[in-house]
């Protein structure tokens, strides 16, 4: 009898895990979208070939969202985390950003760190910097979202003024 109690009990969980529900399954995208990008002086358009040329770095970009309930953005921010190795010693890092522009296509400057110019010298020829963009208008975030294979991720030396290492955007799963 007893058996057949932890049967019946059993059947009965199984059942209602198996049943539907009424209320629609919703999907939503996540409110910090998240993109890396593998930052090398060879990608720069045309590749550094000078004494910064061994750079390489990594940049991860967290693009931070409200959204309405139909799920349309409404504000943006972008949280930016860089790691830079393999420069000479002392190379100052002046500015960086999203540019948009496939890869070897250079663009137009898109979404700003607030970098200043001199605040991160790569002393030993490394070095790492974070930075937040309090507002990215909100169409700009959703194509960044929507295609982040379009845009690049540039930083820029004293020496390389027009960048000296870039990166594609690939989204993190």
């Amino acid at each position: 009898m007893k058996r057949l109690s932890l049967f019946a009990a059993a059947l009965a969980l199984f059942a209602a895990g198996c049943s539907s529900s009424s209320s629609a399954p919703t999907t939503t995208s996540p409110t910090q979208p998240t993109f890396t990008a593998a930052l090398s002086t060879a990608n720069e358009v045309p590749p550094i070939t000078n004494s910064e040329a061994g750079g390489t770095g990594t940049a991860t970009i967290t693009i931070n969202v409200t959204k309405d309930a139909a799920g349309n953005i409404l504000t943006a921010s972008t949280t930016f985390v860089v790691n830079l190795s393999g420069f000479p010693a002392g190379t100052p890092i002046n500015i960086a950003h999203i540019h948009t522009g496939a890869a070897g296509v250079a663009g137009g400057v898109l979404v700003n760190t607030t970098l200043a110019p001199g605040s991160v010298v790569l002393t030993n020829g490394s070095g790492s910097f974070t930075a937040v963009q309090p507002v990215v208008l909100p169409e700009v975030a959703q194509a960044i979202i929507n295609n982040p294979a379009g845009y690049y991720f540039n930083v820029h030396s004293t020496l390389n003024s027009g960048g000296v290492a870039r990166g594609q955007l690939v989204k993190v799963p």
